[in-house]
């Protein structure tokens, strides 16, 4: 699917703390990024970070939240809202969440009243994977299997296509299996050896990036580069000109 190319932010904090965020969004926008996912608000207001994004012509395609819960639903949901963006995302879930099959119950029991309370406001929850939901096992079972097995159906997945691969999936696989539940892809790439490698610029790794864009259903395809050995932005120039070069001719 040619969905839209979008950008975690959290792959340019560097730039973020040199130049700030508006300056940041208005680069990526210029790269030819058509999407934006925050991961925080930074330097910048909600009211401001929305600003910024209509200013460059940027849409926000998700944003990364702290687990919403009792105590702070109103203040995650009040800013999101604030934002104009009703697409939320848990990024993390440590470990140990998935160790065994009542800690997956009780990690997925919080995701589930979280995607209730997201949904009494208008708003979706998905949940962005590492390697470790895979390469923890329930029996012969990926652990990520049986946590999405007891997620409400209304929970979508961001697949990040390159720790599903370091923790031993198929990427391509994966998302075709979860098909429009993948509501978001996280596309990166590098090695796939090693937690601890350095990423690549996108299409220059060993992900088969576009075995995964051929049988992916989501709605945005969003880059993200946890490192990389090479100049940042360098890196998500390229990875946008690989990624429009994957879709072919219009």
């Amino acid at each position: 699917m040619d969905a839209p190319l979008s950008i975690q932010l959290y792959t340019l904090r560097e730039a973020v703390g040199s130049l700030g965020l508006a300056a940041v969004i208005e680069r990526v926008a210029r790269i030819g990024y058509t999407g934006i996912e925050p991961a925080g608000f930074m330097d910048l207001s909600p009211k401001a970070l929305r600003h910024c994004a209509d200013q460059a012509g940027v849409a926000v395609s998700a944003m990364h939240v702290e687990l919403p819960n009792a105590e702070n639903a109103d203040r995650v949901f009040d800013a999101q809202a604030e934002l104009g963006n009703d697409v939320l995302v848990v990024p993390f879930l440590p470990p140990d969440c998935f160790g065994d099959e009542a800690r997956i119950q009780a990690a997925a029991d919080a995701l589930n009243e979280a995607d209730a309370r997201a949904r009494a406001r208008g708003m979706s929850l998905g949940y962005h994977n590492h390697q470790f939901e895979f390469t923890s096992r329930i029996g012969e079972r990926a652990a990520y299997d049986v946590f999405f097995e007891k997620l409400e159906p209304s929970v979508f997945a961001e697949v990040d296509v390159y720790w599903a691969q370091v923790g031993g999936v198929d990427p391509v696989e994966l998302v075709r299996r979860l098909g429009a539940r993948a509501r978001l892809l996280h596309v990166k790439d590098g090695p796939a050896d090693d937690p601890a490698s350095d990423m690549t610029a996108v299409g220059e790794g060993a992900v088969d990036v576009g075995g995964v864009l051929a049988v992916s259903r989501a709605a945005w395809h969003i880059v993200e580069l946890d490192r990389c050995a090479t100049d940042m932005w360098e890196a998500v120039e390229t990875s946008h000109r690989n990624l429009e070069a994957m879709r072919g001719p219009s």
